[in-house]
């Protein structure tokens, strides 16, 4: 595995280093001795997944409120997404700062979102399919978000939205937001 850090200083991305040979290719996802030698959790205590039928379905941007901030690992398993983080933490000099990385079946990489950050993402392909590892559960009271659109973020998503909860899209601009919550 190699790790590459992005522009925000805490979110990594995780390639595999596959082994191929006339059987096709394996490759480690996770090591518990690599992760900590990063400073990154080894500790996953939930995995989910998300199916979504359409491309251009959009979801977030997602994060859960302190004392319940958690650390995801976030893999696409089948199609292709525009992953996005965003720093939430109102000390953070960072604040309000995103970056998106595609994340593909094929391209197999890993994205590392640690706490304080909201994570989203958008199908670019039909039956698109992401797969999280999560340091804490997920808890409905704790589930928060921000405006996919806040134009003081200002993501550059790749398309306009095709499917998007109502849910989503009454969610609060990132200050509203933050401004509720001890982030």
């Amino acid at each position: 595995m190699r790790f590459h850090r992005t522009p925000l200083a805490e979110v990594l991305l995780v390639e595999p280093e596959p082994q191929v040979d006339e059987r096709g290719l394996f490759a480690r996802l996770f090591d518990a001795d690599r992760f900590r030698a990063e400073g990154l959790p080894v500790d996953f205590v939930q995995a989910s997944t998300s199916y979504n039928k359409h491309c251009g379905t959009l979801r977030g941007m997602h994060f859960q409120a302190d004392p319940h901030s958690e650390a995801k690992l976030v893999r696409c398993t089948t199609g292709a997404v525009y992953d996005v983080v965003a720093d939430i933490r109102p000390n953070s000099p960072q604040f309000g700062r995103w970056h998106a990385v595609e994340l593909s079946a094929e391209n197999r990489l890993t994205l590392y979102v640690p706490p304080g950050h909201a994570h989203g993402f958008q199908t670019l392909t039909d039956d698109a399919e992401v797969h999280y590892q999560m340091t804490v559960a997920y808890l409905a009271q704790a589930s928060r978000g921000f405006a996919w659109n806040d134009p003081d973020v200002g993501i550059a998503w790749p398309m306009a939205p095709t499917v998007i909860s109502a849910k989503d899209r009454a969610l609060p601009r990132l200050r509203v937001a933050a401004l509720n919550e001890a982030l």
